[in-house]
This record gives C-alpha cells, structure tokens and sequence, in this order.
C-alpha cells in the first residue's frame, strides 16, 4: 500500500501510477501551442541576493527539450523565465542564444521576448532610450532566428505621457522587424509596474490603443498574447483582430474554453500552465485537431483548478509553484530559484499545489514526487 503523505490539512495518499497518456508527439496542428518555460538555478552557485542569477544551463535546457519532444512550442525569455524577477537582460539574452541555438538542433519551434528590461532604475527613462533598448532586444533575436514577442516595458509605462507615445514606440519598433512579431499585453496582476500599460488604465481606452497598433500595422503583427485573466475581454479582443492575426491566450484561468473557441473564431495558446502541463497539453490539443471539442474539454477542464490554484494572487509568484511541480516530477533536482523565489509560496499552497497535480496524474513517477514532498514537509515544517 502506498505511504500517505502528511500533508498540512490531513493526511493524503498518493495515486500509484501516473496518468496514462497515448504515445504520440506530433505538433499539434489545428492550434500553435506555445508554453512558456521556467529556467532552473544552480544551487550551488556561492552568490549573494545582489549577484546576477546562477543558472543550471544544461538542466535548463533539458525542460525544453522535453516540452519540444511533445510538441510544444517553447515562449523563452518570459516572465515564467523570472525576467525582472531574478533574471536580469544578461542572463535572459544568455538564455535565448543558448535555446536558439538548442531549439534548431531539434527543429524546436521557439519565440522569444523582447524588453526593455536593460535600463536602469532610477529617473524616468526617455522614450527614445526605450526605444534603442528594444531594439538591441530585437536585434539579438533576429540575429539568433528567433521569432520575437514585444514584451510590455515597465520603463515604457515611466516614459510614456499617454497613448501617443505607445503608438509611436510600437509604429517604429514594427517598422524596425523583419518579419511578424507577436505582441504581448501583460496585466498588472502579473506585473503591477504595468498599471494603466497603452497609456490608460481604463481598460476600454487601452484596449483601442492596442487595437490601434495592430490595425496600422497588420502585416508586422503574426499574433497577440493577452495575459489579463479577462475571458470576456480576450473574446471581445480576438473578434476584432484584423484577418491573418492570431490571439495567443494568456490567460491561465479560462484557457480551456478559450482554445476551444466558438462559431466566430478560437485562440492559439502561449501560456505559463503549460509548463507543467506540457504533455497532458499537447495531447489534449491533438485531441482537438481531430474534432474532438468534449474530448479536449474533458482532458483539460480538470487542470483548471490547479492553475487557478497556482496563478493566485499576488499572481506573478505563479512561478513558484511551477518550478515546485518540475522538481516533484523529476526534471531537475531541486527546489531553488534564481532571486530565492522559491519562499514566496506558502507551505500549505505548496502542499495543495503537489496535491492537485498528483490527482491528475501529472507527475511521471508518483512515488518520487511524494517522496520528496514529505522530504520538503519534514524540512520545512518539522516532524507532526
């Protein structure tokens, strides 16, 4: 019989056998499906809380390889990454090359994300020094192969007077590509330095500014992602696209019935849950090529309230829990993040987190996941 683990609210025991999924990897093709992916640190780096970040390179990655080898696309160099939570622009332009690089060895689809995050703090930057500072972003990713995704710039919401200085930033920096980029709209409940991001924080007014860049400048625009845990919104959004540009759904809430879509249209996918997900993602989504809307719904309704679970607020600390969920399922072996993050979720949220995803069977030996579940219980929260 399997060992119950101790959890905080009671007693758990863990299901035996992971959840068993049909072979087949294949891409998926009635929907792009991007996950976002987590960097893995190097605990044994002797740094301090001021140093750059260490990073397990070769652990790193791996995870990749292994979203790859499901199909997946991978959404490197995001806020699932840590950028601007412990990954600085060095570090992050040293992962895209690495990736690049790794992502052509296995014919990997890749998209990368492009900032602003190389200014300093301090006075208000001015807006054609966020502009330069995308721009050297951009040319490391076309000069790598990598399809950009223009991330939302803390220092462009500190430069900018109003919605003329989004248009005119994001006019030039499309201008500036040389072939379609996906933008990204990232909410302040995932960055709250991106409050009133399009210059406004009337969601209706920024909603027209966004529409407004994309509807000046179709032909730059392969897709939008929109991370603002607003279905209705997304929906609203998606409908009003001008033809040939996608809606990558960010949202980490309501991403099932937002894939699935409805007689006027669906979104593609690029979404931070699919980290670890992955697997259970990809095959839910050849489900749905095939026609099958009931049967994807079916695979992946149940995850809902595990990244709901995750994506709690304050919600940019979702990483936490994914790179918890990596390490119980066995992709890297141990539970340290760049910055230290790994303490900014509670032991019981942990415990929740852990078991959720066994009930799905997302982790591919169940036994080491609850083996070192109980090993972090009996660090962390002392012998009960």
């Amino acid at each position: 019989m399997t060992a119950v683990v101790p959890l905080p609210r009671g007693p758990y025991t863990p299901r035996a056998t992971p959840l068993d999924l049909p072979p087949g990897a294949g891409t998926p093709s009635s929907r792009t499906v991007f996950s976002a992916a987590h960097v893995v640190a190097d605990p044994y780096a002797d740094i301090g809380p001021d140093d750059p970040a260490a990073v397990d390179w070769e652990s790193t990655l791996a995870f990749r390889r292994h979203l790859w080898a499901h199909g997946l696309g991978v959404a490197e160099a995001m806020d699932t990454a840590q950028r601007g939570m412990g990954l600085d622009w060095a570090g992050a332009a040293e992962l895209i090359r690495r990736s690049a690089a790794e992502a052509k060895a296995v014919g990997g689809r890749i998209a990368c994300g492009v900032g602003t995050d190389q200014l300093p703090g301090g006075p208000a930057p001015t807006l054609a020094e966020v502009t330069a500072a995308y721009e050297e972003q951009l040319a490391l990713a076309e000069e790598h192969g990598v399809q950009p995704i223009l991330m939302a710039s803390r220092a462009l919401v500190r430069a900018a007077r109003g919605p003329e200085d989004y248009l005119a930033t994001y006019a030039h920096l499309l201008r500036q590509a040389s072939e379609p980029v996906i933008l990204h709209w990232l909410g302040p409940m995932f960055d709250p330095a991106l409050e009133g991001y399009w210059g406004s924080t009337d969601l209706d007014e920024a909603t027209d500014t966004f529409l407004k860049v994309i509807a000046e400048h179709p032909d730059k625009v392969d897709g939008i992602k929109i991370s603002l845990l607003d279905a209705a919104r997304e929906i609203d959004v998606r409908r009003r696209l001008p033809g040939g540009v996608r809606c990558y759904t960010g949202d980490d809430f309501n991403y099932p019935e937002l894939i699935a879509g409805d007689e006027r249209g669906f979104s593609h996918a690029l979404l931070g849950i699919f980290d670890p997900l992955g697997p259970l993602a990809a095959h839910a989504v050849r489900v749905l090529d095939t026609g099958d809307v009931a049967g994807f719904r079916a695979l992946l309704d149940p995850t809902v309230e595990l990244s709901r679970h995750l994506f709690q607020r304050p919600t940019r600390f979702y990483k936490t829990g994914v790179v918890f969920l990596a390490w119980l399922a066995g992709h890297q072996d141990h539970f340290t993040m760049v910055g230290g993050l790994q303490s900014a979720r509670s032991l019981p949220h942990l415990a929740t987190a852990y078991e959720l995803a066994d009930g799905l069977g997302l982790f591919p030996d169940p036994g080491l996941a609850a083996h070192r579940m109980r090993a972090l219980l009996a660090v962390h929260g002392g012998a009960r």
